[in-house]
């Protein structure tokens, strides 16, 4: 092979593995990465892909409801953390800001604010999923996760 097609294999290699990593390695845990390798907010998940990590991952399920909306409906385990609560310190109930959580609230306004809030804190494991109108997974009632 000469050295000219050599440098063009390489070359082009080179140039898939960075668009690879370009398209792959900007979502990290939850974090989504800018241009200048920053992290500047919480990510965004589909229900499906909520539904996915509920089943096969160690997370913490909360909704950003008032606990009145809570107990007419949530998903199960979930815990309520108001949105309006939530403040400049880390809750009580989410100790471990490196912990997967998965945010939700009626119609994912409440829970896109709550997920920037928890994220400013310092959380970086956060995924927004938007409400639970859209939900078709179970739910259960009550004021028990």
């Amino acid at each position: 092979m000469q050295k000219s097609t050599l440098f063009l294999w390489i070359a082009a290699a080179i140039i898939l593995i960075l668009v690879l990593a370009l398209v792959v390695g900007y979502r990290i845990k939850g974090q989504v990465l800018d241009g200048d390798g920053m992290v500047n907010r919480y990510a965004q998940i589909t229900q499906d892909e909520a539904k996915r990590m509920m089943q096969e991952e160690d997370c913490v399920i909360v909704d950003v409801r008032r606990t009145d909306e809570y107990a007419a409906g949530h998903i199960p385990g979930a815990i309520c953390i108001p949105n309006e609560t939530i403040g400049e310190e880390p809750p009580a109930q989410l100790p471990d800001k490196r912990q997967t959580i998965l945010v939700y609230c009626r119609s994912g306004n409440r829970s896109k604010q709550a997920a920037q809030k928890l994220f400013d804190m310092g959380y970086t494991g956060i995924f927004e999923f938007g409400g639970i109108l859209d939900w078709t997974g179970e739910t259960v009632t009550g004021t028990q996760p």
